[in-house]
């Protein structure tokens, strides 16, 4: 699949630059599916304790969860942790409904860093991304794609793209970048 990955070889970046775009290395996503009082059980599973509110984001460990809506999660981790998840999650069936859903084959992501990260994001992002927490995640539209967008740092974000829609949203975001440049 990596061979075939849209945006290898790709970057944004130079002396000067005041946004750089970089494709993300590849990884483990997933959705998890569980009700909200179940939580401490997948949190158990997953190692780490997962956000009980919708934009909560927690890392460590090279692994990401982040509450996409009331009982809906996006959960990142190394592709080397991949099974021992599913496994994991797997196990989980037997004392607690819930669903774990492999998108890793549909999904790739973009990381978007400097210091003029959020007006190159806010130029084809509705809402006010400045008033994104550091920390957080959520799930929104650049043009027609839907991401999923975490807010990583200050001026560091991450955007996870279907792989179908990755072309489109680099290069509208390359153009943003270069107009940014350019002082347009």
């Amino acid at each position: 699949m990596h061979n075939h990955h849209p945006l290898v070889g790709r970057a944004l970046s130079g002396a000067q630059t005041r946004v750089s775009m970089r494709p993300v290395e590849d990884c483990a996503r997933f959705i998890l599916r569980i009700e909200p009082q179940n939580l401490a059980a997948a949190s158990a599973v997953w190692g780490a304790s997962l956000p009980a509110s919708v934009g909560g984001l927690v890392s460590g460990s090279g692994r990401i969860a982040t509450c996409i809506g009331p009982d809906e999660w996006y959960l990142i981790a190394p592709l080397t942790e991949q099974d021992a998840i599913e496994t994991a999650f797997a196990e989980l069936y037997a004392s607690t409904i819930h669903s774990l859903v492999d998108v890793g084959h549909r999904e790739v992501g973009i990381a978007v860093e400097g210091p003029e990260a959020v007006l190159a994001l806010q130029a084809s992002i509705a809402f006010d991304i400045a008033a994104m927490p550091v920390g957080s995640g959520c799930r929104t539209i650049i043009d027609k794609a839907q991401l999923i967008l975490l807010r990583e740092g200050q001026d560091r974000f991450r955007i996870e793209v279907w792989h179908s829609f990755s072309d489109h949203v680099w290069h509208l975001l390359a153009g943003i970048c270069r107009e940014i440049e350019l002082g347009v």
